[in-house]
């Protein structure tokens, strides 16, 4: 397994429509990709900065039953808080296969579609000391950018 980047910090909200323009006007950024992630019940909007160093901020609420998010929610009474670190490998299947063969907790053990025509797989937050972290499919920084 080759980690590449760090391709995002993913920021748990109640409602991107309330919380984005905070983000944008505090620092001074720009929006990028918004899209709905059918599969994972999940709103994605991507935050971009000036520079195209390939990591973005992204806010995820949850659409129609993730428990997961909607969890994350309430024990943080509502409040915004970070969800998880994403960092892009350059072969995804293989990277889970070597991780579920040295017996790390994973919650994906297969690739599954993810935000901006990733593909993506979870490592259990056991792994990491309680932290969730994503294993994003490396398609390079224009991807990253919203740019296909």
């Amino acid at each position: 397994m080759r980690i590449t980047r760090i391709d995002h910090v993913a920021v748990c909200v109640a409602n991107i429509d309330s919380a984005l323009p905070s983000w944008l006007e505090l620092l001074g950024l720009s929006p990028g990709a918004r899209e709905y992630v059918e599969t994972q019940k999940t709103e994605a909007a991507f935050i971009l900065t000036p520079e195209t160093a390939g990591c973005t901020v992204e806010l995820i609420a949850p659409k129609g039953g993730n428990p997961g998010l909607d969890k994350f929610l309430e024990n943080h009474k509502g409040r915004s808080g970070i969800h998880h670190i994403a960092f892009a490998v350059d072969d995804l299947a293989a990277a889970l296969k070597e991780l579920d063969a040295r017996g790390v907790p994973l919650i994906d053990k297969t690739p599954r579609p993810g935000a901006r025509g990733h593909t993506v797989g979870f490592l259990h937050p056991k792994a990491a000391d309680g932290v969730l972290i994503e294993l994003v499919s490396d398609h390079g920084h224009a991807h990253t950018q919203g740019r296909h």
